[in-house]
């Protein structure tokens, strides 16, 4: 069964994700925040600027066509379609993890 088959999830865990489908796979992060509150009532989802490592690692092999990959830009997609809780800087790092809660219709 598909994901949608399945759910919805009370909760999903996206860690190291976003930055994935949207540098790698070119995924708008609207498309991305619109999936998932298709199959969660709330969501931990991990932010991953485009100055971290791992984010450099994947623009090394490729142009950077991402303007809006942005921390604010991830806050106001995500935003349309789940309230933020909390957000919290991982510490020793410039990601920052988010509990967010799926906005009532």
């Amino acid at each position: 069964m598909s994901l949608l088959e399945r759910g919805p999830a009370d909760t999903v865990l996206a860690l190291a994700l976003i930055h994935h489908l949207a540098i790698s796979n070119n995924l708008p992060l609207e498309r991305v925040a619109s999936f998932l509150g298709r199959i969660c009532s709330s969501l931990i989802i991990e932010f991953v600027p485009k100055s971290d490592s791992q984010v450099q690692r994947l623009l090394s092999t490729r142009e950077d066509i991402f303007p809006d990959y942005t921390q604010e830009a991830f806050e106001s997609e995500f935003g349309r379609y789940f309230s933020i809780q909390s957000s919290v800087r991982i510490r020793d790092s410039e990601r920052t993890l988010y509990l967010m809660r799926k906005r009532e219709t």
